[in-house]
């Protein structure tokens, strides 16, 4: 071999070297992304029905409880995209749109239409969909409404000077119209949403529309990774106007990143689940419990709280996802949870109800990646109407779902307890 040849295998081995640990170093820092993970039990001391509870939801996670709102439940896409459509032609002065997923098709048509409508009109319209969520979003769309002067930003789409931040996602679902109405729950702009559960082709999902005081917050929210991702600020009473009170519920928006506060959703869920002295109902799309969670539930259950948890059944979009979940419902049956799988087609819902007082919805799902590795919003209401309407909708999903009894999980196939294992490895991910 020549002294030129050793030479170049010798950068060209050099090279592989660097990369290889340039792509080690990204993958570790992609799966260690956000703070250290609660570990340790949180103690019931007081009730949902206690001030007390509401004073340390109020200071614990970092924005007040403030009185005065009025929510609205949209269930399914039949109620949530006309809603939200005639909030935005309404718009006269801003228009704030971070979503998770905003896909081609007919709906995503419809909203592109109506933000460039708008934005011809004078209003200032801001939309920030994820870089991989929203990555079959028609570019189209996006030339339509760069055209009519739209904001338009992706968050954090894959780069090569990105790639140790490419695990943290915007799975935020915020839109807010005038700093004065705003929307917030399970939806993506896409098809797969329209309609009303009626098949496996459209999904069941619930949406929230809310007025009052408590839309500033979300507005805040929305401000966050829009900052973070264009550098500019936004501001003035055009985002930001004066809310005087609108209804009678008290609520709370917070959100939560790997980079400020990754754990705070995860410390909402289990203060909430601590509380617990009656009931406990979780409609969940992704529900993955660590062990933290587990043992926390099946204490509430053990202290006399109904538990019930409706996930999806046989139509899942994330198949491994349900195996994880699945190979974790031992415990939980063995306390007497009873645990539900829905049956006409996916089922998308991220709603947490406690003792019939304290609801929580928003983008947040029951699973590590929501608690510490995406970037989430939620909308917590305490208030027994309000509880008590979300109750009645789980007893309606409850109708169209089976309940999976603690013999037949133990009885399930050696197949399926071996592939629900495998799923659970990737747990961090999940």
């Amino acid at each position: 071999m020549s002294r030129r040849r050793r030479e170049r295998r010798k950068w060209a081995l050099l090279g592989a070297s660097v990369c290889g640990f340039a792509f080690a170093l990204a993958l570790f820092l992609n799966l260690t992304l956000g703070d250290k993970p609660i570990d340790a039990v949180v103690p019931t001391l007081y009730a949902a029905h206690d001030e007390q509870f509401m004073r340390t939801m109020g200071s614990m996670l970092g924005s007040p409880l403030v009185p005065g709102n009025r929510v609205e439940t949209l269930v399914n896409g039949d109620e949530i995209f006309p809603a939200m459509l005639a909030a935005l032609n309404s718009a006269r002065r801003t228009i704030t749109f971070e979503m998770y997923i905003y896909w081609s098709g007919s709906v995503g048509k419809a909203f592109a239409d109506v933000l460039s409508e708008r934005a011809r009109a004078g209003v200032k319209v801001h939309v920030l969909v994820d870089g991989i969520g929203s990555e079959k979003i028609e570019e189209a769309y996006i030339r339509e409404m760069g055209a009519a002067g739209v904001q338009v930003r992706r968050y954090n789409p894959p780069r090569l000077y990105t790639i140790d931040r490419v695990n943290n996602r915007t799975h935020r679902k915020l839109v807010i119209v005038d700093g004065a109405v705003a929307f917030t729950g399970g939806v993506g702009i896409a098809d797969q949403w329209s309609g009303n559960a009626q098949d496996p082709g459209h999904w069941r999902d619930t949406h929230f529309r809310l007025e009052g005081p408590a839309v500033a917050y979300m507005q805040a929210a929305f401000m966050d990774n829009w900052t973070e991702v264009t550098g500019a600020v936004l501001h003035g009473e055009d985002y930001f106007p004066p809310l005087e009170k609108v209804g009678h519920e008290s609520a709370q928006v917070f959100w939560s990143s790997p980079q400020s506060g990754s754990q705070s959703m995860h410390l909402m869920y289990l203060l909430a689940l601590a509380a617990a002295h009656e009931s406990i109902v979780l409609s969940m799309s992704y529900f993955v419990p660590d062990e933290v969670a587990i043992k926390m539930l099946v204490a509430a259950a053990k202290r006399g709280v109904k538990v019930r948890i409706i996930t999806p059944g046989p139509y899942v979009d994330s198949d491994v996802v349900r195996r994880a979940s699945r190979a974790r419902w031992g415990d939980l049956l063995e306390a007497g949870i009873e645990m539900f799988e829905y049956q006409p087609t996916m089922f998308h819902c991220k709603v947490m109800v406690v003792d019939a007082v304290w609801t929580s919805v928003g983008s947040t799902n029951f699973d590590n990646r929501s608690f510490a590795l995406n970037d989430e919003a939620n909308l917590n209401v305490y208030d027994a109407a309000f509880a008590q309407r979300q109750a009645r909708v789980f007893e309606e999903d409850l109708k169209r779902s089976r309940r999976v009894t603690l013999e037949e999980w133990e009885n399930r196939p050696l197949s399926e307890k071996v592939t629900e294992y495998a799923a659970t490895l990737l747990g961090s991910q999940l």
